[in-house]
């Protein structure tokens, strides 16, 4: 895994059900669900740019994107508490 690569967090709130399926269907193509409307994945900042020049069009006034970027130390301290799903680790391994 590349050095610049680091855990991105998307949250949107979206009006239209029409975008807001397309919106999640653009980050469910490169990041993982973790609530309806919130995803992780980890992203270079070249890749991050790519993922938001796709959704950024589909935004209208009102609607928007957040994109938060969680550094080592932050990532560190991230607990998940109930039954949510764990956040990346970044192994390059899948298990079947």
């Amino acid at each position: 895994m590349s050095r610049d690569t680091k855990l991105r967090i998307f949250c949107y709130d979206i009006s239209s059900n029409k975008k807001r399926r397309k919106v999640s269907r653009i980050l469910e193509n490169r990041a993982s669900r973790v609530q309806f409307s919130v995803f992780e994945s980890r992203l270079t900042v070249c890749s991050l740019e790519k993922l938001v020049s796709k959704i950024e069009p589909l935004l209208e006034k009102g609607d928007s994107l957040r994109v938060y970027t969680v550094g080592a130390v932050g990532e560190r301290q991230c607990q998940v508490y109930g039954s949510g799903v764990p956040i990346e680790n970044g192994a390059n391994y899948w298990l079947l």
